[in-house]
């Protein structure tokens, strides 16, 4: 078995900056602010589902959904949705266009900082049921989050053969899950 674990690197390739690059973006996701700045915390959020609407899923998308790989993702911009994949959303979604003028009361749409994360501990229950014959394939996730480094920890853990793509995901995903079914692991 091969379970996915994807962040903003994926999506680099279909034009969304990661929230490493965007501190003007990443510092407004906070409940306090949300809270504080109501006004200015919608037109963040506008602004993103703006960017993140015209965005096309990429390759590296197109290749977990071919091989019918299941995901847990950190991203909110819904590239894995629009290819057809289902996957554990640890940080919800965007607002629906309706709802983007209460975007400030809404819980889960994304999960901010300071919010509960409901779908941590589904996460973790995915990877603890890793075993030393399956596939942790981390993708575009950066190793600063506490999450990211309690999956990759735990699946360790689970003697799970872990490969990390952090570079050209839109060309790596797929070639790694071609030398995958070649080794007969997917």
């Amino acid at each position: 078995m091969i379970l996915a674990f994807t962040g903003a690197g994926i999506s680099k390739d279909s034009g969304i900056d990661t929230f490493m690059e965007r501190p003007d973006v990443r510092d407004c996701l906070h409940r306090h602010y949300a809270n504080t700045y109501p006004e200015e915390y919608r037109q963040v959020i506008k602004d993103l589902k703006k960017q993140i609407d015209k965005a096309k899923p990429n390759d590296a998308h197109l290749a977990l959904r071919e091989y019918n790989i299941d995901i847990i993702t950190m991203n909110i911009d819904g590239l894995h949705q629009k290819v057809g994949s289902s996957p554990l959303c640890l940080h919800g979604e965007m607002p629906a266009n309706n709802e983007l003028v209460y975007s400030d009361k809404l819980q889960g749409k994304p999960v901010l900082y300071g919010d509960m994360a409901p779908n941590y501990g589904l996460a973790i229950e995915k990877v603890s049921a890793l075993t030393n014959t399956d596939v942790f394939l981390v993708v575009g996730v950066s190793k600063s989050t506490a999450i990211s480094g309690q999956l990759v920890a735990i699946a360790q853990y689970q003697q799970a053969e872990i490969i990390i793509i952090n570079e050209n995901a839109k060309v790596n995903v797929r070639k790694t899950l071609e030398k995958l079914k070649e080794e007969n692991k997917c």
